[in-house]
């Protein structure tokens, strides 16, 4: 693209046709702070680039993968390659990698790539079309972060060209995986290679083609005292001898082809030791690093997920070829007062993640621990709300592939359970939450005794003072 044609590009983002604020108009006040001129000018081309060319071509990707499964999990709709090429040329490419953390990304924080995130959530390809898909986004902060200079010489680099793509596999069928120390793949070593045995399963992006690179968690210490030093993480290329992929598994009878999620089995897989990811017994601090950043990532685009459920809720209940009891849906006090919910609810849970990647960028994700669980909980359950009502709006066309409402329920559900279950982060929120139990209870028993102090100035004797008895009372079993 030309200097000119960029500029043309770039004028025709300030003025909307239809009178609606562009992306970089409705950022919420309280980020606007942490948005650079360069972001907001991006903001905007993200928004066009998806709404106009993205969006439309969802239909096409979705026709040219085919229909029978042998082709669904074989195909490379050309049109994925053309949109590549064009988000490259408007400079839309590895906008998740934060400027604070890595050279190798387009330099936005990570507040500015949620706003952009939330647009590329809208699209089924955008995210591809950009390079900032799951889980190639979490893999290559792996490699960027983690990987030796051989390892980002043979598999960062055609990443973060989009030239391939890659899967991690750590949940495993036969045990708890929201627990990831009961993940029980075998890592022996022998010699100056590692041998594999076992299987994986939600494999996602395992089923296409392009997929030629696994990052594999595993036991190589499996009777190391500490259950936080027995795992390992290492690569494995998808063609290695003794790699086998059993079946793709459906979600909610979506096949999510071709990019899929493989259930895996490793036969006395063998890799060599340098293919070992920051060393043995590190595991988990490589996956505490990648699924921090992909947990805002999903939320992120679970937004946009959001938004789209609520413009076509939106343009429903508007038609007017769908009167019911002679009004318009519109004209129904339940349907706005649905519409207005939704809105309140989207804004909401988009100052949480914003206010979750701010703490990302002030530190890392270890820092915000507590912000990023709070999103990967909150998220998901609104974005379910807001389609559910979507889809209740459309009736049986809702819930049918004449929408893409029912394939956005799946996914969302999904959402709940991908990176760890809502029940991990909520144990972990309510345990550190409880922690200030006796602070509060020290807090309102000075507050009590200063109650009663006050009242005896003034020659009174506090009644109804019950509760304050019983935190007494409690605090004393302490």
């Amino acid at each position: 693209m030309s200097k000119q044609q960029k500029n043309e590009f770039s004028e025709k983002l300030m003025v909307s046709a239809d009178g609606q604020l562009r992306a970089s108009q409705k950022i919420p006040q309280i980020a606007k702070p942490f948005v650079s001129e360069k972001a907001l000018k991006y903001l905007d081309i993200v928004e066009k680039f998806v709404e106009e060319e993205c969006i439309p071509a969802d239909a096409v990707f979705n026709q040219m993968i085919g229909t029978s499964t042998a082709e669904r999990f074989s195909a490379h709709p050309p049109i994925i390659e053309a949109l590549k090429k064009r988000a490259r040329e408007l400079g839309l490419w590895n906008m998740f990698l934060p400027k604070n953390h890595f050279k190798e990304g387009a330099g936005f924080s990570n507040l500015e790539y949620g706003l952009m995130a939330e647009y590329l959530g809208k699209s089924v390809i955008a995210s591809e079309a950009t390079n900032c898909a799951a889980p190639d986004t979490g893999n290559m902060e792996v490699l960027a972060k983690y990987g030796t200079q051989a390892q980002k010489d043979k598999w960062l680099k055609p990443l973060l060209e989009g030239e391939i793509r890659s899967a991690f596999l750590m949940t495993e069928p036969d045990v708890a995986s929201s627990d990831a120390t009961n993940i029980t793949l075998d890592i022996r070593r022998e010699g100056n290679e590692y041998v594999l045995n076992g299987s994986k399963w939600w494999s996602s992006g395992a089923g296409d083609p392009r997929c030629k690179i696994y990052i594999t968690m595993g036991k190589t210490d499996k009777n190391n005292p500490n259950p936080y030093k027995q795992q390992s993480v290492v690569l494995v290329p998808a063609d290695t001898p003794g790699v086998t992929i059993h079946r793709m598994l459906g979600v909610f009878g979506y096949d999510d082809a071709p990019h899929g999620h493989g259930h895996i089995f490793f036969k006395n897989v063998r890799v060599p030791v340098e293919n070992i990811v920051l060393g043995e017994g590190r595991g988990f601090e490589v996956i505490q690093g990648r699924l921090g950043p992909g947990r805002i990532h999903h939320a992120m685009r679970s937004i946009g997920a959001a938004e789209k459920a609520l413009e076509l809720f939106v343009a429903r209940v508007n038609d007017p070829n769908k009167k019911t009891f002679g009004k318009m849906l519109s004209e129904h006090g339940v349907m706005v007062d649905r519409i207005a919910r939704s809105r309140v609810e989207i804004d909401a849970a988009r100052l949480q993640v914003l206010n979750a990647a701010v703490a990302i960028d002030t530190k890392d994700a270890k820092f915000a621990l507590k912000e990023i669980a709070e999103a990967k909980v909150l998220i998901p359950n609104m974005a379910l709300t807001v389609i559910d009502r979507a889809i209740q709006a459309y009736g049986a066309a809702g819930v049918c592939q004449d929408t893409p409402l029912a394939s956005m329920y799946a996914q969302g559900r999904t959402m709940r359970i991908v990176d760890g279950p809502d029940e991990v982060h909520l144990l972990q929120l309510g345990r550190n939450e409880n922690k200030r139990a006796k602070f509060l209870l020290d807090r309102l028993t000075r507050q009590k005794q200063t109650s009663e102090e006050m009242a005896a100035q003034y020659g009174l004797k506090l009644k109804d003072v019950l509760l304050l008895d019983r935190v007494a009372s409690e605090k004393a079993k302490l």
